[in-house]
């Protein structure tokens, strides 16, 4: 079996304020990027809202931010992941350990790396 590609980041533990959540975000994924994983499995939490947690709202625009653009490839949310899931395993084939686990969960934001 070949070395592991997939790494998950908990943003929610801890309770963390929305900035610091970010910071870590951003350290993780440059990390991850420099250690060659191929996806990242971000745990961000819901929030009991309705329209999702303020952690998951600043994940999604730091995601659209131009300055990731060299570092992701992609990305999508649970609640997207049965329309990509072919999609993004094609491209890392690990993620299929993590389709179940992903498929419908809006806590959850999956993200490919450019190689």
């Amino acid at each position: 079996m070949g070395a592991v590609k997939v790494k998950e980041i908990n943003l929610e533990r801890g309770k963390p304020a929305v900035d610091e959540a970010m910071r870590k975000f951003v350290n993780e994924l440059t990390t991850a990027k420099r250690m060659g994983f191929r996806a990242l499995v971000v745990v961000h939490g819901y929030g009991s809202s309705g329209v999702g947690g303020t952690i998951k709202i600043a994940l999604q625009s730091k995601l659209k931010e131009g300055s990731l653009r060299g570092v992701i490839r992609d990305y999508a949310g649970g609640e997207e992941w049965i329309n990509c899931k072919r999609r993004f395993i094609e491209v890392c084939p690990q993620l299929k350990d993590f389709s179940t686990y992903v498929e419908g969960n809006r806590g959850l934001t999956v993200i490919l790396l450019k190689s």
